[in-house]
């Protein structure tokens, strides 16, 4: 059954707006104080959420230290793939074993 995800608050183009001009705010010694705090003020964008979206773009960048986009969306399929080989091991293990107990059984 597919995953449906819930409605996105803010567009993809306002989160883009804000996470370049909040990741540009932080690179200007002078800007950098309470910048994301002002950015997400003048944009109607939640602080934490502009806080994670730059967060993730640092991430992406290779500016900060952590799991990148694509590795963890690689990571999330490789686990989904992982679950469903593990689930259609537990059925041939079944059916082996049911297979077996058929052929153990006397003929009448």
């Amino acid at each position: 059954m597919p995953i449906i995800a819930a409605p996105r608050k803010y567009s993809d183009e306002l989160r883009e707006r804000a996470t370049r001009m909040a990741v540009e705010a932080r690179k200007d010694p002078a800007a950098r104080n309470g910048a994301g705090k002002r950015i997400a003020d003048q944009l109607d964008v939640h602080p934490e959420a502009l806080r994670t979206w730059v967060k993730r773009a640092e991430t992406d960048e290779g500016l900060q230290p952590g799991t990148t986009s694509q590795d963890a969306a690689r990571i999330a399929e490789l686990k989904r793939e992982v679950k469903e080989l593990r689930r259609a091991n537990s059925i041939l293990k079944s059916a082996s074993a049911f297979f077996a107990a058929e052929l153990d059984r006397p003929l009448r």
